[in-house]
């Protein structure tokens, strides 16, 4: 119970600031407002509700099975494999990135679809520069063996056993 308010807390911090505070002040410096709905602002809000589902999937994965929580500081104990990261070794940088490209469709702001792709192409940087060093060292050939099977990004094709 513990690890799952942990997790909570680190979560909207993070996500209260990168994916809600500082789009909301490009999207005020944008001079940009609610749109009135149409397929656009559907569309938009589908691909953000669907990134947001698979962001928090992986938060909820790291409490249930790797009993930590997404912040480096406090990192999952057990190696997470399953759920999403079944599938690609990254999922909840490319949920939250999705989340904020449907909100830049949603609004129609070049502004704000620039900030997800800063966004996740910083994460990209942490993730080679720091997370996979670090669990290299931590988990060692457990961690090889799930990189050779398991695409950064991507999922692999054909999936490998």
């Amino acid at each position: 119970m513990f690890v799952l308010l942990r997790a909570a807390v680190y979560s909207v911090v993070f996500i209260g600031f990168l994916l809600v505070f500082l789009p909301a002040r490009i999207l005020a410096g944008s001079g940009i407002t609610v749109p009135p709905l149409g397929p656009q602002q559907v569309l938009g809000a589908a691909i953000t509700a669907a990134g947001a589902a698979l962001a928090l999937s992986c938060i909820l994965t790291f409490v249930r099975l790797g009993r930590g929580t997404p912040a480096p500081f406090d990192p999952p104990r057990k190696l997470v494999v399953r759920g999403p990261y079944k599938y690609v070794r990254n999922p909840m940088y490319l949920g939250a990135a999705a989340a904020l490209l449907g909100a830049a469709i949603y609004y129609g702001s070049w502004a704000l679809a620039g900030y997800a792709l800063a966004f996740l192409l910083s994460m990209a940087a942490f993730a080679r520069l720091y997370e996979e060093p670090t669990l290299r060292r931590t988990f060692g050939a457990e961690y090889e063996e799930y990189c050779s099977r398991v695409g950064r990004w991507l999922p692999l094709w054909p999936p490998r056993p």
